[in-house]
């Protein structure tokens, strides 16, 4: 059963959040947040300043102006890793400046041991650190920061489940809900479960709780969020798992679409996809990432599945829901990837089809196995085959995408376009990105819309 952080653990944090309160009144002070990585990523980054504003703070988007500057950062990738220290460097001439300037690292990287030596070291700028265990402290973290006048570090904590944490949430249709955090999966490449912990499931009335309030301020677009959805409730002690919690969900009254991610193919089920094509509220998008079609590199990956296992499901997924929107990841370069995986990934995806691929070339992340892997494949050839796999997707993203001409389709709009002839922004149930133009159109709203003209990226459609 995950822990539930006590009342009087989390009273103690709102205690903390007045204290704040009490010790910047007046003096109008200012917060920046930016977010690298994952969606989970982001609804962390809502709480963070769900936190400050109920401190005082007020937002702003420029860091210059800032008095509170948080990054939220990933660790899944050296990009990333990499994006982070630099726009954390960038600020040491801010913080001479302007020395009581609060400058904040959280996330997935600051639950690495390395990195919170790094930063300890060579980035004397940054007065709070914490880690993803660490978040539901913030306040008591900060009130440190501010009145002990020295650095403060946190990565302790166990594998909890805060809730009632206050939450402000970005403008606009669409919304984060986290139903689990954690991993068990132990991928070779990934250093996602050494960095958030175990899988920890929020119990269903918590998150049906959530749902509701999320319907009534209007949301439309509500994502389940998990870093594998799919084995939700396993360690609830409960009987339920995620197609009960979707058929649970898609009760709740209102005019809104679910969608979910990730999901884990060795996890995914019949049982799933029939909850999926009977619950008219959950989207009938699929994001399902096979990472290769080769079954040798997804035995070295600690995947748990074969690329045939992954076609049936997709076989059973399409028969219950034929128009349903298909996603995936892939890794190019996998250590010990030859021509032949490679070719077998090449074919999955020419059999398969997807809407939409994200690709990656393989970046090794230090403290996962497969970070001292053997790897006799060269850069060029690595690039090469990168290529090519994004050539074959074009192809086929621009024949699915043809096949949407003059179709009439149910959009969600949910922001402005670059384009005057198309000015606003939608999405498809499958999740695909439309333009749309027309009279009365407003953000937030559900419309009938026909496509008038497709390309590789984007629908264009006319409003009903």
């Amino acid at each position: 059963m995950p822990v539930t952080v006590s009342q009087e653990q989390l009273q103690s944090q709102f205690t903390y959040i007045d204290a704040v309160a009490a010790l910047i009144r007046g003096k109008q002070l200012r917060a920046y947040t930016h977010t690298f990585g994952c969606q989970q990523n982001e609804a962390d980054t809502e709480r963070i300043r769900g936190m400050l504003h109920e401190m005082g703070y007020t937002m702003t988007d420029k860091p210059e102006d800032a008095d509170f500057i948080l990054f939220n950062t990933c660790a899944v990738r050296e990009h990333a890793e990499d994006r982070a220290f630099g726009n954390i460097g960038a600020l040491s001439h801010l913080k001479k400046q302007r020395p009581d300037v609060v400058i904040a690292l959280c996330g997935c990287m600051a639950q690495q041991e390395k990195n919170v030596e790094k930063i300890k070291k060579s980035y004397p700028q940054v007065s709070l650190l914490f880690g993803t265990h660490a978040l539901w402290r913030f306040p008591s973290l900060l009130y440190r920061a501010l009145t002990e006048k020295k650095r403060v570090f946190d990565i302790g904590g166990e594998d909890d489940i805060a809730e009632g944490l206050p939450v402000l949430r970005a403008q606009g249709p669409k919304a984060w809900l986290s139903i689990m955090y954690g991993c068990n999966n132990f991928c070779t490449y990934c250093i996602v479960p050494y960095v958030r912990g175990r899988e920890r499931s929020r119990r269903p009335e918590e998150i049906e709780k959530e749902l509701r309030e999320l319907v009534a301020a209007g949301y439309k677009e509500i994502t389940l969020l998990g870093q594998n959805v799919n084995s939700y409730g396993k360690d609830l002690g409960l009987d339920i798992d995620f197609a009960d919690l979707l058929r649970r969900l898609n009760a709740v009254p209102g005019d809104f679409w679910l969608r979910f991610m990730t999901s884990h193919p060795k996890d995914a089920s019949p049982r799933l996809f029939d909850a999926m094509a009977e619950c008219d509220k959950v989207a009938k998008q699929l994001h399902l990432p096979f990472q290769s079609g080769s079954d040798e590199i997804l035995r070295r990956m600690n995947r748990r599945y074969t690329a045939e296992e992954y076609r049936a499901l997709i076989a059973d997924a399409r028969a219950k829901m034929p128009d349903i929107t298909l996603s995936s990841d892939i890794i190019v370069g996998f250590p010990g990837e030859n021509e032949e995986d490679f070719q077998q990934t090449l074919r999955l995806v020419k059999d398969v089809r997807f809407d939409l691929l994200f690709t990656f070339l393989y970046s090794p992340r230090t403290g996962t196995p497969a970070a001292s892997y053997e790897d006799n494949a060269t850069s060029q050839e690595k690039q090469d085959r990168f290529e090519r796999l994004l050539k074959a997707q074009d192809e086929i993203v621009a024949e699915r995408q043809a096949a949407y001409q003059g179709k009439t389709l149910r959009l969600l709009v949910d922001g402005t376009a670059k384009g005057p002839e198309y000015p606003f922004t939608a999405r498809t149930e499958g999740n695909l990105l439309v333009c749309v133009r027309g009279e009365n159109i407003q953000i937030g709203q559900f419309i009938e819309a026909k496509i008038e003209k497709t390309s590789l990226r984007c629908l264009f459609a006319q409003k009903l």
